[in-house]
């Protein structure tokens, strides 16, 4: 069995779109950090996407479990020409595109963006590389798109289900492989 412990990124107080931004997280709420360092299990190793809102959440929590490399593969949903806007000023400029992507997410994608099933491809790769590492237990800090994406493996339901789960900063959620089957455990844990 395969645990991942899937770690939202510290927040970054945008009311933007982000995604590929690379944006630092707020890690001033050292109380919280503490108790999440203190509940991921001890032999897990840590790996985080090469964003550095990710990687210095990371850095607070890891403590003296083993650091795997940054992956790209793990980096959130890349929203392309919508990136660091709001979705008001999207909307503006192209209210039915915008509309059809949250409301019917699959293959619909942000100019110059992914769509929810490329981030899905990506991250789902990302994951089988660390689990054929052989890796038992792992900590991955990520962000929300990412951590959804497996929450929906797990669940097995569509993506429109699927974005009904908050993922809040700092949150733990639990997936595990076991059996040749994807699991999910508690969802957005807040310690």
């Amino acid at each position: 069995m395969t645990t991942i412990w899937w770690v939202r990124h510290g927040p970054t107080h945008a009311r933007t779109m982000i995604g590929w931004t690379d944006l630092p997280a707020d890690l001033s709420d050292t109380g919280r950090l503490s108790r999440l360092e203190a509940f991921l299990p001890d032999e897990a190793v840590v790996v985080s996407s090469d964003l550095s809102r990710a990687v210095t959440t990371a850095n607070a929590i890891q403590g003296e479990r083993q650091r795997l490399p940054h992956l790209a593969g793990l980096r959130e949903i890349n929203f392309g020409a919508w990136e660091n806007k709001s979705f008001a000023e999207v909307e503006a400029q192209n209210a039915a595109l915008i509309r059809a992507y949250w409301d019917t997410p699959g293959d619909i994608r942000p100019p110059h963006g992914e769509s929810w099933n490329d981030i899905t491809r990506r991250v789902a790769g990302a994951v089988d590389d660390l689990m054929q590492q052989g890796h038992r237990q792992i900590i991955a800090i990520a962000h929300f798109g990412v951590i959804l994406t497996q929450v929906q493996r797990a669940l097995k339901v569509d993506a429109y289900q699927t974005f009904s789960h908050r993922i809040d900063n700092l949150s733990v959620t639990e997936v595990r492989f076991e059996n040749g089957d994807w699991q999910a455990g508690p969802i957005n844990r807040l310690l």
